[in-house]
């Protein structure tokens, strides 16, 4: 076991590093709790019409319309949160919407299709 000072923004905390086996850290691995799930996409197609994209990667915070919402351009269709920060995604042009792809709490990555506006 070895002990170190390490500072972080400011703050000094010690701590102590054990130094395990190849066999030790692979039964550690192995009793390790899986990492949960992401939420699971809608099980609705893509519909007609115009994608709505997420601009980059993030997680969806809120979803405001639904399959057959209609639409004003400049209307917010849900909430993206990106490097804490949280950003509306809005509708591009007037019109009506076909399918939502996404829930709230799913991850995205850039570029992914979001909804369709016809």
């Amino acid at each position: 076991m070895k002990k170190y000072k390490v500072n972080v923004n400011g703050t000094a905390y010690e701590i102590e590093i054990e130094l395990m086996s190849e066999s030790e850290a692979a039964a550690s691995k192995a009793q390790a709790p899986a990492a949960p799930a992401a939420a699971p996409a809608p099980a609705q197609a893509p519909g007609a019409g115009e994608e709505v994209k997420a601009p980059m990667p993030g997680t969806i915070l809120s979803v405001n319309v639904k399959a057959g919402d209609t639409v004003k351009k400049g209307q917010v269709l849900m909430i993206l949160e990106a490097m804490k920060m949280e950003n509306e995604i809005m509708a591009g042009a007037d019109g009506t919407v076909t399918a939502v792809m996404v829930n709230a709490g799913q991850a995205v990555e850039a570029g992914a299709a979001l909804c369709t506006i016809q």
